[in-house]
C-alpha cells in the first residue's frame, strides 16, 4: 500500500472537514471517486487517481473545490439516488433524501393492500415522490403540482427518463383559488402526499452550511409563529380533494407533530398515525378523511 497515494487521499477528505464530521467527509470522497470515476478504495490506495486521464483530473478538482465550499455531493455529480432509481438535481430542488424514501414505501405497501389508484403529490420538487409511486404503483394516476416552474422541468425530466407516468401541474398551495381548480381537481384522490417546507427560521443556525446555502429556501423555510403554515393548507385542500375514506400522507417535522396531531383532528380527519424513522425520529403521518 503505498503511503504517497494514502497521503493524496487523507488530503483530499480532509480538505472537507470545516463543514463535516471526518467519517462523512472520507465516505463523500469515497462516493466521488466511486460513483464519478469508477475508483475503489483498493485503486485509490494504489495510484488510482494518478493515473486519471488530464480531463478527468481537472473535473475532479473542479468537484473538490466545489464540495469544499459546501456544494452537496449530489449537486456536485448531478444526481442523487432514491429508491434504487437515479434523479437528477439541481439547486431548484431538494436532495431526495433517505426518510422520504420510507414514507414511499409506507405509501406504497397500504396502497398495494387496498388497491386505491389516484394519487397527488404536492410540492414535488424533483419528482422523486411522485414517480416512485408512479412506477412503484403502475395502475396509478398520479398527479404532482410545485409553485417552481424551475423545480417542475427537473421532475419533468426525470419522469421522462425513468419511464413514469405522471401529470405535473404548477400550483401554490397557499393561494385559496386552489380548492376549487379545476385543473388540480378532475377527480378526487385516494392519496395525497407532500413533504412541505416545515423548518423554522429559528432552526437555521443548527443546519449545514451545504443544505443552507445551496438548496431552495421556499422549499425548506416557514415562519417561526406559523410552523404549520403549508400543513394546514394542504389539509385544507385535501377536505375538497380527498375521496371519503382515502389518507393524507405528510413528512413531519418532529418538533411539531402533536399540534399537527390536534390541527388535523380539527378539521375533521381521524385515524392519525404517527412513524418514526430508521433513526428512531418521528417523521411520518398520515390520516384519514371521513365523509362529514
Amino acid at each position: 500500500m503505498d503511503s504517497k497515494n494514502r497521503m493524496e487521499y487523507q488530503t483530499m477528505w480532509r480538505r472537507l472537514v470545516p463543514l463535516y464530521e471526518a467519517r462523512e467527509a472520507q465516505a463523500i470522497v469515497r462516493t466521488l471517486l466511486d460513483e464519478g470515476y469508477g475508483l475503489s478504495m483498493a485503486d485509490v490506495l494504489t495510484g488510482g487517481v494518478e493515473r486519471l486521464t488530464q480531463g478527468a483530473t481537472e473535473r475532479l478538482a473542479k468537484q473538490m473545490e466545489s464540495l469544499s465550499l459546501g456544494v452537496p455531493l449530489q449537486q456536485v455529480l448531478g444526481y442523487a439516488w432514491f429508491c434504487d432509481r437515479r434523479y437528477a438535481v439541481s439547486p431548484h430542488v431538494l436532495t431526495p433524501r433517505p426518510e422520504t424514501e420510507e414514507m414511499c414505501r409506507w405509501i406504497v405497501e397500504n396502497m398495494r393492500q387496498t388497491g386505491e389508484q389516484h394519487l397527488l403529490d404536492i410540492g414535488t420538487g424533483s419528482g422523486c415522490i411522485a414517480c416512485t409511486l408512479a412506477l412503484d404503483l403502475p395502475q396509478a394516476k398520479v398527479t404532482a403540482v410545485d409553485i417552481s416552474d424551475k423545480a417542475l422541468q427537473v421532475a419533468s425530466s426525470n419522469a421522462e427518463s425513468l419511464g413514469a407516468k405522471v401529470r405535473f401541474l404548477r400550483k401554490d398551495i397557499l393561494e385559496p383559488a386552489i380548492g376549487s381548480d379545476s385543473d388540480l381537481r378532475q377527480q378526487r384522490y385516494d392519496i395525497i402526499v407532500s413533504n412541505p417546507p416545515y423548518i423554522t427560521n429559528g432552526e437555521r443556525a443548527q443546519m449545514h452550511r451545504n443544505v443552507l446555502e445551496h438548496e431552495p429556501h421556499t422549499a425548506l423555510f416557514v415562519p417561526d409563529e406559523d410552523p404549520l403554515l403549508y400543513y394546514r393548507a394542504i389539509a385544507r385542500l385535501a377536505l375538497d380533494a380527498l375521496k371519503p375514506g382515502a389518507w393524507l400522507y405528510f413528512e413531519i417535522n418532529p418538533l411539531f407533530c402533536q399540534p399537527l396531531c390536534q390541527m388535523l383532528h380539527d378539521l375533521g380527519y381521524a385515524n392519525t398515525t404517527l412513524k418514526a424513522d430508521e433513526q428512531g425520529k418521528i417523521r411520518m403521518a398520515r390520516a384519514q378523511l371521513f365523509a362529514t
